[in-house]
């Protein structure tokens, strides 16, 4: 606030003075320096600062800046008429006082065919001219700029709130996928308590393991896919305790890609989808494939399973439709688009008769954003 009032009278000393570095060079163009022209000068300068910031101080107190341009430009028109008049007024009466007029208003005031209250009137009316013109390129001004700051606050806190809802729309994506994820890893232990207890340990032991890699992706938006590949490799080894010989795993990782970051949970997610919709719906269990290359500028990572795609065959960026229900896919769609826009691409198929086939792109040069 202080700046802003700062910036106002830095304006109107700028404003004002300029006016008054204009007359004094046209005055002395055309040898108009006559005594008494400083004096004058400075008496309308100051009443057009007096007024001008009693404009402004009745501008903030109605809020005439908040209501419809067509109400502003009829208040702005009133206000610039009113403090004219009252601003001519004023400095006739003031230069009639210090004995100022000039020659010509002296006779104005003295002809006897008016009357002295009729000319005075006439040079009010004719002073009121200057103010009103100087008043409304001062409102112009000051209208205009703070339509232009309205506008960019506008545009700011715009910005503003698409991110928070782009933040708080991760943050409720990231809520659904680990509840998602732990009551699965936690049926998968059940599955083994009375049957093996042993294993049912280590399992715990593996989802732990899980728990506190995910807890901490959840810290940033991009996890390097080494850590991500970690966080898989722990929930198919506790995945596989359960499935034993009915799931087989197959990895083609390029290393290049390790450094490279990913969302976190994304390819377990893709993973679990995998085993939930394919190999635990096959007698005979099946393989998972994880690939993860880069090609022709984006990131690919896919995952094969064992299984059969409902509807469609090639459903893109349409997951829950492919797979029928599943929280899982529709938010790797959605957070793509969130951190990526349309330069991400997601894709499900059946790539040949009893495999499908998900895979993730994402543009290399956009995924440090």
């Amino acid at each position: 606030m202080q700046s802003g009032n700062t910036r106002y009278w830095i304006c109107q000393l700028v404003g004002w003075g300029s006016f008054a570095l204009t007359n004094t060079f046209f005055a002395f163009s055309f040898d108009q320096l006559s005594n008494g022209f400083f004096s004058r000068l400075g008496i309308f300068i100051l009443l057009g600062i007096v007024f001008s910031h009693i404009m402004r101080m009745l501008i903030i107190q109605t809020g005439i800046l908040q209501t419809s341009l067509n109400k502003q430009i009829v208040v702005f028109s009133l206000i610039i008429l009113s403090f004219a008049l009252i601003g001519s007024s004023v400095n006739v009466e003031t230069l009639a006082w210090f004995k100022l007029l000039k020659r010509d208003e002296l006779e104005l005031l003295k002809r006897p065919q008016v009357s002295f209250w009729v000319s005075k009137l006439l040079l009010i009316v004719y002073s009121a001219f200057f103010y009103f013109l100087l008043f409304f390129i001062w409102c112009l001004i000051y209208f205009v700029y703070h339509y232009v700051a309205k506008s960019r606050k506008q545009q700011l806190d715009t910005l503003q709130l698409e991110t928070l809802v782009k933040e708080l729309e991760l943050q409720t994506i990231k809520a659904h996928i680990n509840p998602h994820f732990i009551f699965n890893s936690l049926n998968s232990i059940r599955a083994l308590v009375d049957e093996n207890p042993e294993r049912a340990r280590r399992a715990i032991t593996e989802l732990s393991n899980i728990l506190r890699s995910s807890m901490q992706a959840d810290k940033s938006e991009s996890v390097s896919m080494s850590r991500e590949l970690d966080i898989v490799k722990d929930y198919l080894a506790l995945e596989n305790m359960r499935f034993e010989d009915r799931l087989r795993i197959e990895y083609r990782i390029d290393p290049e890609t390790l450094s490279l970051p990913v969302p976190p949970m994304m390819l377990q997610t893709l993973v679990e989808n995998a085993i939930k919709h394919g190999i635990s719906k096959q007698i005979q269990g099946g393989v998972v494939k994880i690939v993860s290359t880069v090609n022709g500028g984006f990131h690919e990572l896919t995952v094969q399973n064992t299984g059969y795609l409902n509807g469609q065959i090639n459903n893109e960026a349409r997951p829950d439709d492919a797979t029928g229900k599943g929280f899982g896919l529709s938010s790797t769609t959605n957070r793509l688009h969130l951190l990526y826009g349309n330069k991400a691409k997601f894709e499900i198929k059946q790539s040949t008769p009893s495999l499908v086939e998900a895979r993730v792109q994402i543009p290399v040069g956009l995924a440090d954003h």
